[in-house]
C-alpha cells in the first residue's frame, strides 16, 4: 500500500515538476544495496537498470540526467563501458563501492566518473552527492566548450592570415587592404571572417591545380611542336625547359591533391608521360615523329580528364574561365604543331593534321570570343586579351602559307608569344578577386 501510495506521490511530482532521472548501471555482489528504492526515495526517478553492455544504447535512448552505479570490485571492463559513455553520449556518473584502489580511483577520474565514494554508501547522502556529480559535470562541460572555442578561434586565426597572405601576393596588396577584402566579402555573404577565409585558401589550391594540369595540356602539344620543329632543322633550346615543367607540375599535383580522389587521373597522365620523356630524350629522328605525336594526344587527354574533375570541385563559373584560358595555351600549340606535322607528314597523315589544324583553329577562336565576353575582367586583363587577339590574327594568316620558307619559324614564333600571353592570363584569372574570393 505505503509503495503504491510511493507511486503516486512520484507520478503526480514528474506530471507537475522537472525531476532528476537516473539510470542505475546493474552492479554485481550481494551487498549492492537496493538503489531503485533508494533513489526514488529521494525524490529521483529512476528510469531503469542496465546491464555494462547496453548501457550507452538505453542512454541514448531514454536520456537520463545521470548515472548511478555500486560496484564490490571496480575493474577494466566497467571503466570501459563508462569511458564510452562519456565518449558518445556524456553524463554525470556516481560510483560507490568497498574498492579504496588509489589507482582506481585515477582511472576513475580518466573515464569521466564525477564521484567515486569509497565505503560511504547512505540512503540519505544520495542527493547531495548527485547534485555535486551534476555540478562536476557542469563544470567540466565548460571547461570544454571555453577549449573548444579558444581553439577555434586560434584555427579561425591560422586561416585569416593564410588568406591574407594569399590575397598579398595575387594582388600585391597590403596586408590592411587584404584584410578588408576579407570583412567585405564576409559582411556580403553573411559569414564569418573565417569562412571567407577557408574558401581563399580552397578557391587558391583548386585554381593552382587546374592551372598546373592546364599546363601538362600545353606541354603535350608543345613538346611535340618543338620535335617537329627540330626535325626541320629549327632550333628548339627550350624542349629541357618544357620538359622540366612537366615533371615540376606533375610532382606538385602529386604532393598538393588527394590520392585517392585523384590518383588515378594522375597515374593516367604519368602513364604517356613516362614514354614520351624517354623518346624526346633521344636523338631527333623524324620517322619516330607520328609515335611521339600519338603519346602526346593520350597525354592531353588524360591531363584533360583531371582539368574537368579539378573545375567540377570548386565554383564553376570563376574556375570555367581559368581552364578556358589554359585551355588556350594547349590550343595556341596544337595549332602551330598540327600546321608542321601536315608539312612533315605524307598521304593520310598529312591530311588527317591538316583537319586538325581547322578543328583546333575553330575551338581556338571560339574560346577567345567567349574570354572576351565574361564577365570576369580587369583592365589587365582585357589589354592581354586584346593582344592576344592581334597576334592570333597574325598567326592565321601564317597557317594559311605554312610552307612558306619562313612559315615553320615565324608558326613557331607566334605561338610562343600567344603562349605566353594566355599563361600570363591564365595567372590573372587565378589570382582575380572573384576567384579567390567567390
Amino acid at each position: 500500500m505505503l509503495a503504491d501510495i510511493r507511486r503516486c506521490l512520484v507520478a503526480g511530482k514528474q506530471a507537475t515538476f522537472p525531476m532528476i532521472s537516473c539510470l542505475v548501471l546493474a552492479g554485481s555482489g550481494p551487498a549492492a544495496p537496493a538503489l531503485d528504492v533508494d533513489l526514488e526515495a529521494a525524490g529521483i526517478h529512476v528510469l531503469g537498470a542496465v546491464l555494462r553492455g547496453n548501457l550507452v544504447q538505453e542512454a541514448v535512448r531514454l536520456v537520463p540526467d545521470l548515472v548511478v552505479c555500486h560496484e564490490s570490485t571496480v575493474d577494466e571492463g566497467l571503466f570501459g563501458a563508462i569511458a564510452l559513455l562519456q565518449a558518445s553520449s556524456p553524463r554525470p556518473v556516481v560510483l560507490f563501492t568497498p574498492d579504496p584502489d588509489a589507482d582506481k580511483m585515477a582511472r576513475a577520474l580518466e573515464v569521466g566518473i564525477h564521484v567515486y565514494v569509497v565505503n560511504g554508501y547512505a540512503a540519505q547522502r544520495l542527493r547531495p552527492l548527485i547534485h555535486l556529480a551534476q555540478a562536476r559535470f557542469a563544470h567540466e562541460q565548460k571547461l570544454r566548450a571555453d577549449l573548444a572555442d579558444v581553439s577555434h578561434r586560434f584555427e579561425e586565426r591560422k586561416l585569416v592570415d593564410r588568406a591574407k597572405g594569399i590575397l598579398m601576393r595575387a594582388r600585391q596588396v597590403s596586408e590592411e587592404e587584404a584584410f578588408r577584402v576579407l570583412r567585405a566579402a564576409s559582411m556580403h555573404s553573411n559569414q564569418r571572417v573565417g569562412q571567407v577565409s577557408q574558401h581563399v585558401i580552397a578557391a587558391a589550391g583548386v585554381a593552382e591545380a587546374i592551372n598546373r594540369a592546364g599546363q601538362l595540356r600545353m606541354l603535350s602539344q608543345r613538346l611535340v611542336k618543338l620535335y617537329a620543329l627540330a626535325s626541320m632543322g629549327v632550333d628548339c633550346s627550350s624542349q629541357a625547359e618544357s620538359c622540366a615543367r612537366v615533371d615540376a607540375n606533375l610532382s606538385t599535383l602529386v604532393k598538393t591533391l588527394s590520392k585517392s580522389t585523384y590518383g588515378d587521373l594522375l597515374d593516367a597522365v604519368t602513364t604517356p608521360w613516362t614514354s614520351l620523356k624517354t623518346l624526346l630524350a633521344a636523338t631527333v629522328d623524324a620517322v619516330r615523329l607520328q609515335e611521339a605525336d600519338a603519346l602526346a594526344e593520350r597525354m592531353l587527354l588524360q591531363a584533360d580528364r583531371l582539368v574537368t574533375a579539378l573545375e567540377t570541385t570548386g565554383a564553376a563559373t570563376t574556375l570555367h574561365v581559368i581552364n578556358v584560358a589554359g585551355r588556350q595555351r594547349m590550343l595556341s600549340q596544337r595549332v602551330a604543331k598540327q600546321a608542321l606535322l601536315a608539312v612533315l607528314l605524307t598521304g593520310e597523315a598529312a591530311t588527317q593534321a591538316s583537319a586538325e589544324t581547322e578543328r583546333s583553329r575553330h575551338a581556338f577562336e571560339e574560346a577567345l570570343g567567349y574570354l572576351n565576353a565574361a564577365p570576369l575582367t580587369t583592365r589587365d586583363i582585357r589589354e592581354s586579351l586584346d593582344e592576344a587577339g592581334r597576334v592570333w590574327d597574325a598567326m592565321s594568316k601564317v597557317l594559311a602559307r605554312p610552307r612558306a620558307s619562313n612559315g615553320p619559324k615565324t608558326l613557331a614564333d607566334a605561338s610562343e608569344t600567344l603562349l605566353m600571353l594566355f599563361d600570363r592570363l591564365t595567372q590573372r584569372y587565378e589570382h582575380s578577386m572573384q576567384v579567390l574570393v567567390g
